[in-house]
């Protein structure tokens, strides 16, 4: 099945999405690993594990584009994409639909935010006209390839103009075409509740560590309504506690091996990445060439067992 088809899917289920927010490929690799069914990059995670620099429209659509590629690369999970604000206009917009659906992404989001945005739940935001948003919406439902590349609007505007307009927002942004629906930081339960019953369609809850959202369980949010849920920032702030305690460990004591109960072995972390089954298959590249040499080499074989060769290597 397509990663498209599966994470949508997924969504409509009857049992909530769980999704891990991932920095990077070695990260996606471990969600997978882990048992997840999908993994979520977010502008806060991805622009600080890029550039160590916060959240605020600083990442470019290629850099962005490159990143999702290499994450697509190493799992086979569907990788939902934070898109920011499209990255301009409608017309910006179409193009990073096209770029990122190229890169692999399974679904992505845009949302509302004045550019240049602002983390979700950080102070100062602002959000553009509604028929501007719609645009984009829109734009980026007619931009993507497949049909079922999921298309998920946004909307801040809880903390700008209030929950009123923010339900309003996503029930136009629904009605403009969007699949999934995202209402950004409400404060309580009952805003929650209020959002999943007023708002038509499926609904993606945004849990994140020390933020403004109740941090509720995924079986929670399931009663509440919402069909997906993720935790965008939980796995780039452990690694950063991790990395501080494992370099200030070395700083202070010229000296790791206090730290091997909080590491990975190194055959752990080669197998993780594959290193075994490469070698193997090295080794056997390897002897098959050899056993063409010894009968007469490539240039003396015929269509058919060169072909024959290729396939054996590679299948």
């Amino acid at each position: 099945m397509k990663r498209t088809s599966a994470l949508k899917s997924l969504i409509l289920a009857r049992d909530i999405l769980v999704m891990p927010g991932v920095y990077d490929a070695l990260s996606a690799r471990v969600a997978e690993e882990c048992g997840h069914k999908a993994v979520f990059l977010g502008g806060f995670s991805a622009t600080g594990a890029l550039l160590a620099e916060p959240d605020s429209s600083q990442l470019s659509l290629g850099e962005l584009a490159a990143h999702v590629a290499r994450i697509c690369e190493a799992t086979s999970l569907p990788v939902f994409v934070d898109a920011d604000t499209g990255f301009g206009n409608v017309t910006n917009t179409r193009r990073a639909v096209r770029m990122l659906e190229r890169a692999g992404a399974a679904a992505l989001f845009i949302e509302d935010q004045v550019f240049p945005k602002r983390c979700g739940h950080t102070p100062g935001k602002a959000v553009v006209p509604v028929a501007d948003m719609v645009a984009k919406i829109r734009a980026a439902v007619d931009a993507r390839e497949d049909a079922d590349m999921v298309v998920m609007a946004r909307t801040d505007a809880i903390a700008v103009n209030g929950l009123d307009d923010a339900i309003a927002r996503a029930n136009l942004y629904r009605e403009a075409g969007a699949d999934l629906l995202f209402v950004e930081a409400p404060r309580t339960v009952e805003d929650m509740r209020r959002v999943v019953r007023e708002v038509k369609g499926p609904h993606l809850a945004n849990i994140v560590d020390f933020g403004h959202t109740p941090e509720l369980s995924a079986a929670e949010l399931r009663e509440i309504g919402y069909s997906a849920a993720i935790w965008p920032v939980s796995a780039i702030l452990a690694v950063t506690r991790a990395l501080r305690e494992v370099m200030g460990g070395l700083a202070a004591r010229g000296s790791t091996t206090h730290l091997r109960d909080k590491m990975a072995s190194f055959d752990d972390f080669t197998g993780l990445m594959g290193l075994p089954a490469l070698r193997a298959r090295e080794a056997e590249e390897l002897d098959l060439a050899e056993k063409i040499v010894a009968t007469g080499g490539m240039s003396m074989a015929s269509e058919d067992r060169a072909l024959a060769f290729l396939k054996q290597v590679y299948d």
